[in-house]
């Protein structure tokens, strides 16, 4: 990514993940200019292949980008390796400064910057995540059908993700760990799919040769397992948007924070969008590049609807060149031609 930055643009669009780069494509096939500003720490950075994408399945999550950023810049998009540091209104738009000390000013802005996984401080378990440590069924679960795995519970929906993978494996074991343990309803759903429960803290995780082989207690008991599947606190990178009166809030769910937008991704924030994992916490990579299509689309729209005010108005202004047009045709009638 060399592109560099101009003093301003249409709309800067903050992170460049698929749902960034699918939103920049449809502002730059609708000829505005458009910048992604990218910090190059994607969340799924460490999976081996993205999965339930028709078209672009098991492709390397690196390669996806790359051939997203190519396409924007196909359309004249720019791309560009930075860190949002600030933004703030500046007249009837903004200033978005990066960590390097660059700013550049937008129209709109598009916020696709994703969140972080928060994980469970258990020793080895983050040098494992998106290997044999996962969370997402849907994301994950084929490449560990039929193993031993385990659930950690940590969140309200961890029941529920325990008989997700019971889907996809006849040995899943749920590791009650530092909760409550399942309810009495929880517990016989899991008791009627065959999911053991074991009470106890996970102090570590023991791995082989570069493998997940077992989830060690509190005790020093190892269960035998090849997969994990941990639900993370999921917290939305968001803090340069302080200064536009936007933050994060808790979600619904429960699993984490994200910005709150309506369904085309425009938040309470006049000309700012959100998309992505930043608003939508189960976004897969097709949701969150749908996402980022929708509010790029709405964006132009905004943009074509503040225009055409604009050029309504000159046109009805007293002085405007229709209007001394009119008012020559008046005064002078054919002299104003010189005849």
């Amino acid at each position: 990514m060399t592109d560099q930055l101009r003093n301003g643009y249409d709309v800067v669009v903050a992170g460049g993940g698929a749902a960034g780069l699918n939103g920049a494509m449809m502002l730059a096939r609708s000829r505005r200019s458009v910048v992604v500003i990218d910090a190059g720490a994607p969340r799924n950075a460490p999976a081996k292949g993205v999965h339930g994408l028709l078209g672009r399945e098991d492709m390397p999550p690196a390669e996806l980008l790359e051939r997203g950023r190519a396409e924007v810049r196909g359309y004249g998009g720019h791309v560009v390796t930075g860190e949002i540091a600030t933004s703030a209104r500046d007249g009837d738009g903004f200033v978005v400064t990066l960590a390097d000390g660059r700013s550049v000013r937008a129209r709109r802005l598009l916020v696709t910057t994703g969140l972080v996984d928060v994980l469970p401080a258990i020793p080895g378990l983050r040098e494992r995540w998106g290997r044999d440590v996962l969370h997402c069924p849907y994301c994950h679960g084929w490449e560990v059908r039929d193993q031993a795995i385990g659930v950690l519970a940590t969140s309200p929906m961890s029941v529920h993700q325990a008989l997700l993978f019971r889907q996809l494996s006849a040995d899943v074991t749920y590791f009650t760990h530092m909760s409550a343990g399942p309810d009495e309803e929880q517990a016989e759903q899991l008791e009627a799919r065959g999911v053991r429960v074991v009470t106890g803290t996970v102090a570590a995780l023991d791995v082989a040769d570069d493998r997940l082989v077992g989830v060690r207690l509190a005790d020093g008991t190892v269960i035998p397992r090849t997969a994990l599947s941990v639900g993370p606190w999921m917290e939305a990178r968001a803090g340069f948007l302080s200064g536009l009166g936007l933050r994060a809030v808790e979600h619904a769910s429960g699993l984490g924070e994200h910005i709150p937008a309506d369904p085309t991704g425009r938040t309470e924030a006049d000309g700012v969008w959100v998309a992505g994992n930043v608003t939508d916490l189960a976004a897969q990579v097709g949701a969150a590049a749908a996402g980022g299509a929708v509010a790029g689309a709405s964006i132009n729209a905004d943009l074509i609807a503040e225009e055409t005010r604009r050029a309504v108005a000159a046109l009805r202004h007293p002085f405007s060149g229709k209007s001394e047009a009119r008012v020559a045709e008046l005064v002078l009638g054919d002299r104003r031609h010189g005849l």
